[in-house]
Order: structure tokens, then sequence, then C-alpha cells
């Protein structure tokens, strides 16, 4: 059995896929440990098709195949992307590791994927029969499960531009450095004219999936700061009831507390 093929461009890529059962990579800094002798890989990391960074008018466009420190060099790579990935183990997995890894991993400890459910980013799918636009929140089905096709790559992260420079961050690990997430947390407030147009917060590391609670959301959106607070105790007890979490390397209480203290923080140093 061939143990893997490196197409020369998108297109060939795309035509092996649809063709053969094969696992596509880049960086491999999570694939290549599995040691899965029965797989046969597809390597897409020297695909320039996958590797730019670019933006349109409405997002910043993320090539599955970009690494970690080629998106910390881009200056127009959102801060809050950057404040996450610069968090991700040490500048060799960085230099190795991507944004299509991270998401195609499937996991709810994915720095990168925190950022894509709170900012509401969108992933470009490709096939040999086309592309697909898929919501970030739709593509993740639980653990370790994707609203990929078998004959699909992820082909691009789009990362909405407006509204997501006024955010919170935090990760939770057991150590300052090279440390996988025990919670992780991601906030965006934005305040027009004394209104709240953007109230959006993801929890990552504590579920099957990323959780974000749009429903939840909108008890803020569209009141004054000043309504916002009376509301606050009201909101945070609303998420408190919402949030089930799985036990990890610590327990499940232990996450929620975490949990529900980086959101009251988060609206308060928001000023709500």
């Amino acid at each position: 059995m061939v143990n893997g093929y490196a197409p020369k461009t998108l297109a060939e890529a795309l035509e092996l896929r649809s063709k053969l059962d094969l696992v596509p990579y880049a960086g491999g800094t999570d694939l290549m440990v599995e040691n899965r002798p029965d797989v046969s890989y597809l390597f897409l990391g020297k695909l320039q098709e996958l590797k730019g960074i670019s933006q349109d008018a409405d997002y910043v466009r993320i090539g599955a195949a970009v690494t970690y420190t080629q998106a910390l060099a881009s200056p127009i790579v959102p801060q809050l992307m950057k404040e996450a990935i610069s968090r991700i183990a040490a500048p060799a997995i960085r230099n190795a590791g991507t944004f299509g890894g991270n998401l195609s991993n499937g996991s709810a400890k994915a720095d990168s994927v925190l950022i894509d459910f709170v900012t509401g980013a969108r992933l470009r799918l490709l096939s040999a029969q086309g592309e697909r636009l898929v919501d970030v929140e739709k593509f993740y089905l639980g653990r370790k499960k994707l609203d990929l096709h078998s004959d699909e790559i992820i082909a691009e992260i789009l990362l909405p531009k407006a509204g997501i420079d006024d955010y919170y961050y935090k990760k939770v690990g057991g150590r300052n450095a090279l440390a996988i997430s025990r919670v992780s947390f991601a906030g965006i407030l934005s305040v027009e004219d004394g209104v709240i147009t953007r109230f959006a917060a993801a929890f990552g590391a504590v579920a099957d999936t990323v959780l974000r609670y749009r429903d939840l959301e909108s008890m803020l959106i569209g009141k004054t700061v000043a309504e916002a607070k009376t509301a606050k105790a009201d909101v945070l007890r609303a998420y408190s009831e919402k949030l089930v979490l799985t036990r990890g390397r610590v327990s499940a209480e232990y996450r929620k507390t975490v949990c529900m203290n980086l959101l009251g923080d988060f609206l308060t140093e928001k000023g709500v």
C-alpha cells in the first residue's frame, strides 16, 4: 500500500482525494505522532494555493496550510487570533502546525478554533466537484466529528473583519507554556453610541466541541451599557444553567467555576 501522496497542484490534490481514501495533512504535528501504518496520507503543505493570507471587504482569508508562525508575522491577521496562536506549544510546533490541521483535528481544545467560533468564522471547503462555505459552528458536530465530506479538503478560514477588536482572551493550562488548555475563553463586546451591538462568548476545552450560545448573547445585544449592567446577573445565571461540561484533566465542577469567573471578568472589564 502506498503510504502517501504529495501532489504538486491543488487540482491534483482534489483529484486524488476524490478517488482514494486519503487523510489530508500539512504540518502533521498531531497526525504523525499517531503512527497509523494502515493509513495513506495526502500531503498539502507545499501547495501555494493553500498557503496565502489575504483580505477582502468582509474577511481576512487564511489558507488552510498557513502556519502559525506565518500568521503571527502577517500584518492583516487579527490581534485576537495572534494572541491565541502565540500560546500554541513552542516555536518548532508553530513553525509547522497549520490552521487547517487545528480545525481538522476535531478537538475543542484547539486554540485557533476557539477564535474561529467567537468571531463567527466560515470555512471554504473544496472538492473536485466544487466548493462549500460552512459556518464553523456547523462544521464541528462533536468530538472528532466534522462536516467534511470524504472527497473534501479545508481550503480557507474566513475570519470576519468587523467588530472583533474589543476582545478578551484567556487560556488556563497546567503551566505557563507548552500547555494544552484546561479551559480557554474568548469574548467580544462592541458598543456603539452607548448601545451593545455585538456580544459573543466562546468556551473551549470544556466539552466535545467549543461552546457558544447565541440565544444567551441576544440577552445583551441592543441594550445600553446601563441596561446590560442591570441584566448582568440574569445573563450569568443563564450561562451557569446552560453550561454542561465534561470532565477532563480536572473536574467538570472546576471547569465550570473557571468558565463563570472568566465570563464575569470579561463583562466587568468591558464595563458591564
